[in-house]
C-alpha cells in the first residue's frame, strides 16, 4: 500500500529529481576515489564536503516548502530544528573524542575542562551510543515544534504574526547557546571530531559516504513530502493556504493538520543539520542566528515555493553563488546581492525559476489545446 502510494505519487519531473540526485550520489564519490587526481574529471575530497554541505540545505529547503510553499506557514525560524539536530550529532561526535583531546578527560568534553566543569550534565547521558543520538536528532526539534505549533495554533497565530514568534524562538536559542554556561560550547560551539561510528570523519572515504547518505535522504525526504503533498491530506494542507477560515468552516480540524506538518517539517530539518555537522567539522550558536532562518526561506522563493524540487534547486544554486562571490572582491556586498536576488524574484518571478517553469509549460499546453480544439470543425452539409 505505501509503495502504490509513492509510485502515484510521483510525476515525470520528481522522477528526473530522483535520477539526478541518485547519479550524483553515485558520480561525485566515483570521481574522487576513482578518478587520479591529475585528470580533469577527478573532485577534490573538499568539493565532496561543499557539496553535502549543499545537499543538507536542499533537505532543509524541503522542508521549509512542505509547509510554506502547501500550507502557508511562513517559518522564519527554521534554522533553529536545523541548529538543534547538528547540535544533537555535535554531542554524539564529542562523546566519542575520549581520551583522545587536549585535556585527556576520558568523559568531559575539552571545553567543559577548560571550564572547570567537574561533572557531566545530565543532558550529555546518553549521547555516547549512537542509537540514542539519532533518536534525539528527530526528537529534540520535532518535540520542540510540536510544543510550540500546539501553542501558536492552538491559538490561532497565523501569518506576519506566526513568522515573528518563529524568528524569536530561533534567537532566543541562539542568545542560550551563546552561554558558557548552557554546556554547548558557548560561542565556539563544538568541533574536533574525530570518529563517526569508529570511522574517521576527515577520512576521503568516510567524507563520500556521508555525502552518499545526504543525497539518500535528500531522497527519501523528497519522497515523503512528495507522498503527503499528493494525497488527500496535502488537498487539505492546500486548502487551508488558500483559504483557511472556510477550510475550518468544512468541519476540517486545521490545528491538527497544520500541527503535524510542522512537526514532521522539524525533524526533517533536524536529520538535515545532523547530516550538516560532520561535513563540516563544527556547530556553533551562529546556526541559529534568524539571518539564516530567512535566508533558507529565499532559497524557496528563488527555486519555487511549493514545487519541492524548486526548494531544492534553490538551496542548491543560491549557496553555489554564496561561495562563489564570497570568495573574491565581492565578498563585502554577498548579502546586498542576496536582497537584490530576492526583490527580483519576487517581482519578476513570483513562482520562482522552477515554478515559472511550470507555469509556461502549463500555457504551451492549454494552447496546444485550444489550437487542436479549434482545427476541429464539423463537417459542413452536403450541398
Amino acid at each position: 500500500m505505501t509503495s502504490h502510494i509513492l509510485i502515484r505519487s510521483l510525476d515525470r519531473s520528481a522522477m528526473i529529481f530522483l535520477i539526478v540526485v541518485a547519479a550524483v550520489a553515485l558520480a561525485v564519490p566515483i570521481l574522487n576515489l576513482a578518478v587520479p587526481e591529475s585528470s580533469a574529471l577527478h573532485v577534490p575530497t573538499y568539493l565532496v564536503a561543499l557539496f553535502g554541505k549543499y545537499i543538507c540545505y536542499a533537505l532543509l529547503a524541503l522542508s521549509i516548502d512542505l509547509i510554506w510553499g502547501y500550507c502557508g506557514i511562513l517559518s522564519l525560524g527554521h534554522g533553529a530544528f536545523f541548529a538543534l539536530g547538528g547540535y544533537a550529532m555535535g554531542m554524539y561526535l564529542m562523546r566519542q573524542i575520549g581520551t583522545r583531546g587536549v585535556y585527556a578527560d576520558p568523559v568531559l568534553p575539552d571545553f567543559m575542562v577548560f571550564l572547570n566543569w567537574k561533572e557531566l550534565p545530565y543532558y550529555w547521558y546518553g549521547f555516547q551510543h549512537f542509537p540514542y543520538a539519532v533518536l534525539m536528532i528527530v526528537a529534540v526539534p520535532g518535540a520542540l515544534a510540536f510544543v510550540f505549533g500546539w501553542l501558536a495554533f492552538r491559538s490561532r497565530v497565523t501569518g506576519v504574526y506566526l513568522s515573528i514568534i518563529t524568528q524569536a524562538l530561533t534567537y532566543a536559542l541562539m542568545l542560550g547557546f551563546f552561554r558558557n554556561n548552557f554546556g554547548f560550547g558557548g560561542n565556539n560551539g563544538l568541533t574536533d571530531f574525530k570518529d563517526l561510528l569508529g570511522f574517521n570523519v576527515q577520512a576521503e572515504s568516510t567524507r563520500n559516504v556521508l555525502f552518499s547518505i545526504s543525497c539518500v535522504a535528500l531522497m527519501l525526504g523528497f519522497l515523503v513530502c512528495r507522498a503527503i503533498v499528493t494525497s488527500k491530506f496535502g488537498k487539505v494542507l492546500i486548502a487551508i493556504r488558500d483559504a483557511e477560515a472556510r477550510t475550518r468552516f468544512l468541519g476540517y480540524r486545521v490545528e491538527s493538520y497544520k500541527l503535524f506538518v510542522f512537526t514532521l517539517s522539524a525533524c526533517m530539518a533536524g536529520i538535515a543539520g545532523a547530516l550538516y555537522v560532520p561535513q563540516v567539522g563544527i556547530i556553533n550558536p551562529g546556526e541559529f542566528a534568524p539571518g539564516n532562518s530567512i535566508e533558507a526561506v529565499i532559497w524557496v522563493a528563488v527555486g519555487g515555493r511549493g514545487t519541492l524540487t524548486g526548494a531544492a534547486l534553490g538551496a542548491v544554486l543560491v549557496n553555489y553563488g554564496k561561495t562563489y562571490f564570497t570568495s573574491g572582491v565581492l565578498a563585502p556586498y554577498w548579502l546586498f546581492m542576496l536582497g537584490s536576488l530576492f526583490i527580483g524574484v519576487t517581482l519578476l518571478l513570483p513562482r520562482g525559476v522552477i515554478g515559472t517553469l511550470h507555469h509556461w509549460t502549463a500555457l504551451r499546453r492549454a494552447r496546444v489545446s485550444a489550437a487542436a480544439e479549434d482545427g476541429v470543425r464539423e463537417p459542413l452539409p452536403a450541398e
